[in-house]
């Protein structure tokens, strides 16, 4: 027996085995890090000055009308394939909800926000999802039919309107869901880092609908 040759394979397997680990452990910290940030929820959208004030009470950031700012450009395509641009929405109130069908806050309060946004649709209000981190468009769509949800969705898996559409310090890209109200001129009123419900939601919009 070649004592030379047979310490030599065992090495190179020890070696190759050491190689695939080393291999995989940086996907499975990045697969990790991904699913703690996935769906959590915060309190800050990482600095910036926003002029929101958080009520103590339910979490909800409301910004004083004197105070508040545009939101920048967001638009694209929606999961159904049309043209959206949210400064067409401009004399709406406009309920800007960042979700994706991967979080389970996101298809807790899916049913809230298909029956608030029918309920006030007379009122002036118009809701357009935001579907973030779904790799794949059809995902999105079955999430949309599946909670028959009444308004659009722009498609951005990527989360670039995120990063770019929205003021520094309105989102925490790591907080999903997230909702985003404008007021009639196009400008950022209310915000909530968290699933909300049909009282959350309601105490959002009714001051806005409410504002002349």
């Amino acid at each position: 027996m070649n004592f030379g040759r047979a310490f030599r394979r065992t090495t190179a397997r020890t070696r190759s085995r050491r190689a695939t680990r080393a291999a995989v452990l940086p996907v499975a910290v990045v697969t990790a890090a991904l699913a703690l940030t996935a769906c959590g929820s915060g309190k800050s959208g990482g600095g910036g000055d926003t002029n929101f004030v958080t009520s103590t009470s339910d979490g909800i950031d409301t910004v004083p009308q004197a105070d508040r700012k545009p939101v920048g450009t967001i638009k694209g395509t929606t999961l159904d394939g049309k043209a959206l641009d949210v400064a067409s929405l401009k004399g709406k109130i406009v309920v800007l909800n960042v979700w994706g069908s991967w979080c389970s806050p996101c298809r807790a309060e899916a049913p809230n926000l298909a029956k608030v946004a029918t309920a006030t649709a007379s009122q002036g209000v118009r809701f357009v999802g935001i579907d973030t981190r779904d790799t794949n468009k059809d995902q999105g769509v079955a999430f949309e039919k599946n909670y028959a949800m009444p308004y659009p969705s722009l498609y951005d898996p990527t989360g670039r309107l995120l990063l770019s559409g929205f003021p520094k310090g309105t989102l925490n890209p790591q907080a999903i869901p997230s909702t985003i109200v404008l007021d009639r001129d196009g400008k950022i009123a209310a915000r909530a880092l968290q699933g909300l419900d049909e009282a959350k939601l309601k105490k959002m919009l009714d001051p806005l609908i409410a504002e002349k």
